[in-house]
């Protein structure tokens, strides 16, 4: 497992009703679990109390997952994320995703903008963001 370059990681227990009829974790928890990583950059970042405060934030717009190998229950997923690009209102994220092998299952990726939901649209990444969200590239 060579992630090292991801700043964040989380791990999650997985539960046995996430598993489907084929008796592994179904594809539509690897988004869950990449929403999850998600949020924990928005907490990270300061994108959640942005906000809660003055009703700016985060908005996703693209998200996609590569399945590699499947998960099973029992076990955990181990998701590694970083920044993988800032542009002007926008940014990206990568996702790794493991189980407890350290085999990887997962690859996805965010597109998400910075939206004013006040005055319904997008603003700027200001430089003390930018700046915070470069520690995670």
């Amino acid at each position: 497992m060579d992630s090292s370059d991801f700043k964040l990681s989380l791990r999650l227990r997985i539960d046995w009703s996430e598993m489907d009829t084929y008796q592994h974790v179904n594809n539509v928890n690897f988004m869950k679990y990449m929403q999850s990583a998600r949020v924990q950059f928005w907490e990270v970042s300061g994108l959640s109390n942005l906000y809660s405060e003055k009703k700016k934030g985060p908005m996703l717009v693209s998200t996609k997952c590569d399945f590699k190998h499947p998960l099973f229950f029992p076990g955990n997923v181990l998701i590694k994320t970083k920044v993988a690009f800032i542009k002007n209102s926008s940014f990206g994220l990568s996702h790794k995703l493991y189980n407890d092998s350290g085999t990887l299952c997962g690859e996805g990726q965010d597109v998400a903008v910075c939206f004013d939901f006040n005055e319904d649209k997008t603003f700027l990444i200001s430089d003390t963001l930018r700046e915070i969200m470069k520690q995670y590239m």
